[in-house]
């Protein structure tokens, strides 16, 4: 347990991740009842462009990366909406120069600090730049971005959590001593056997206890962050395991722990596949195939993990959206009529992720034990 705990704090606490136009129209000016006709058709537009729902934004938007943790939406008296979100510190270097602050101070992109802007968001990936003292992006210009996001403010807060619940654990064992476990004891000791007789045992064999503190930390941490991807209330919500970043984090682990414990028989089967016919070694084919093998094993965990867990978040924000896109087409009624179908498919597709978390985890590590399994297996007759 202990062992767990200290893997996580060192492994996934810092994964920070480095991650409008306005149209302009011009109005002829030739008759008074022409430019009054004109304003009246843009201002039109303007109201329509206003009411109109972009799914493709508010999708995105909360499955991406951001340099502040979005909350909500307050409508003003003026018509306009006003973010509230949790600022998150900016860390930048520019020139040498180190910048520290909040990102309050772009109020949410609407304004410049310190040379800096905030741009993209939504569609286009959100990103920090310089301009100049006129307000013009510098071009080819840009500063080393090592700010907290919210999806490393995340990772963070989800490793805490992992900690404290792992530690009130191992409190319950020791006041409980051999009494049977229950609750979250009983939970947390379900799943520590599960990956110990049905993941790692049957492909580690004797070498299970050398490598089971990794892959309890590799399948807590994933579950953990799938559940808490979940629940849409802070500090829960935000899409750890669906950015790539993360993922791909965690497949390099595991490729650099399959390869530096690999054995020489793993890398002589790769070089000089058994079995194969003396001409396939003749013209180096599969040596070829089985060296591209060692690099495509940790892609397909990255983007197994994370196309999984993206897909399930957008699947549910899209059934939330259309009730809003509805409603403007067709008016509230449709858009209520909607949302009972939208809610109850929203809830099912809810209940189907819970069962995706469980998957994605045990796939993940199932997969990792078996990779460095097949490093370090011994041959039969070796073995013998």
């Amino acid at each position: 347990m202990k062992k767990t705990g200290i893997l996580l704090a060192l492994m996934f606490s810092m994964m920070p991740l480095f991650m409008q136009a306005q149209n302009e129209s011009s109005l002829p000016v030739d008759d008074s009842a022409v430019v009054a006709e004109a304003v009246e058709e843009q201002s039109a537009e303007a109201d329509d462009q206003k009411n109109e729902v972009n799914a493709g934004p508010i999708i995105i938007g909360h499955v991406t990366d951001a340099h502040s943790w979005h909350l909500f939406d307050i409508n003003k008296k003026d018509g306009t909406e006003h973010a509230v979100a949790i600022p998150l510190p900016i860390i930048l270097i520019n020139d040498g120069h180190l910048d520290i602050f909040m990102s309050s101070k772009f109020h949410h992109g609407h304004a410049d600090y310190k040379g800096y802007r905030l741009v993209g968001g939504g569609l286009e990936k959100e990103q920090i730049v310089c301009v100049d003292e006129a307000g013009n992006v510098i071009e080819g210009k840009s500063p080393i971005d090592l700010s907290i996001t919210k999806t490393s403010a995340a990772i963070m807060i989800a490793v805490i959590l992992l900690i404290v619940l792992l530690m009130v654990v191992r409190n319950q064992y020791a006041k409980r001593g051999n009494q049977a476990p229950h609750g979250l004891q009983g939970l947390v000791e379900l799943l520590i056997v599960h990956v110990r007789d049905d993941i790692a045992g049957p492909m580690l064999g004797d070498k299970t206890e050398k490598f089971l503190p990794y892959l309890l930390t590799l399948f807590f941490f994933i579950i953990f962050c799938n559940v808490l991807g979940l629940i849409p209330i802070f500090p829960a919500g935000a899409n750890i395991t669906g950015n790539i970043a993360v993922t791909a984090i965690l497949a390099l682990i595991t490729f650099f722990i399959t390869n530096l414990m690999g054995n020489r028989h793993y890398w002589k089967d790769i070089f000089n596949t058994p079995g194969v016919p003396a001409w396939l070694k003749i013209f180096p084919l599969m040596p070829l195939v089985e060296v591209v093998g060692v690099f495509t094993k940790p892609i397909v965990l990255m983007i197994r993990l994370f196309a999984n867990m993206t897909a399930g978040h957008i699947v549910i924000l899209g059934f939330v959206v259309i009730i809003f896109i509805l409603s403007n087409l067709f008016g509230v009624i449709m858009g209520g009529a909607v949302s009972v179908v939208s809610v109850l498919f929203s809830v099912f597709i809810s209940v189907l992720e819970c069962l995706v978390a469980y998957i994605q985890a045990y796939v993940f590590t199932m997969l990792s034990a078996l990779y460095i399994g097949m490093a370090i297996e011994e041959p039969e007759h070796v073995a013998e």
